[in-house]
């Protein structure tokens, strides 16, 4: 038998991973070697155990998906990727891909053939739900492209309402650089009020938050 497809699965809510992971299990081509509750711990586990799939669903606490898969794909840039999202609208999907994910499923369709889609993605295909296309590459670059992946990361947390200071702490950083990456991106996306910025960020899908109506 040919070497099995070792699995990562990170998603914030334990009753998703087992879900998941007993799907899983049932096909003896695939592996789950470990799972992860948010973005941080997605990356971590990745760098460990560089799996050859990572499931990773789009908003988890922290970083979301998007975040932790370039950060993983920066590392280990032969990762497969797949996104598993409540989002059917293009620009995360746009986004999804733009930061290296080789598939994006919905994870309230009726039918999700996960094992299929593994293997699709193991193999160096792309994968998409139906009724969604795989976005072709844009003559000018959108406004995920624009930022730089700290920039994504300061984003991320300032959505979530840190301050400069907190964010300077969890990603190691001093105070400075953190309030002069905030600049830049609001520079870079045209915009001047954090206030705005929040909203704008979420309505493009340049971030995530984290869906509290899943089971835990």
């Amino acid at each position: 038998m040919s070497e099995r497809i070792t699995v990562l699965l990170a998603d914030d809510h334990s009753l998703v991973r087992k879900g998941f992971r007993r799907m899983l299990e049932d096909d003896e081509a695939i592996e789950v070697v470990g799972e992860a509750a948010n973005g941080p711990q997605a990356i971590e586990a990745a760098l460990e155990l560089k799996p050859r799939v990572v499931v990773m669903d789009l908003a988890m606490p922290e970083l979301d998906g998007i975040q932790a898969a370039s950060q993983i794909l920066k590392q280990l840039p032969g990762t497969g990727i797949l996104i598993l999202s409540m989002y059917s609208e293009d620009t995360y999907v746009r986004n999804a891909f733009a930061a290296g994910a080789r598939g994006y499923l919905l994870k309230n369709a009726l039918e999700v053939d996960l094992p299929y889609a593994i293997k699709e993605i193991a193999a160096g295909r792309k994968v998409v739900a139906p009724g969604l296309t795989v976005p072709v590459a844009q003559e000018t670059p959108g406004d995920f492209e624009k930022l730089t992946q700290r920039e994504r990361e300061v984003l991320q947390y300032i959505v979530q309402g840190r301050s400069n200071r907190q964010i300077a702490g969890i990603l190691g950083l001093s105070v400075n650089t953190v309030s002069v990456h905030r600049s830049n991106l609001m520079q870079a996306l045209g915009i001047h009020r954090t206030a705005d910025l929040v909203v704008y960020a979420i309505r493009k899908g340049l971030v995530t938050l984290p869906d509290t109506a899943k089971p835990e």
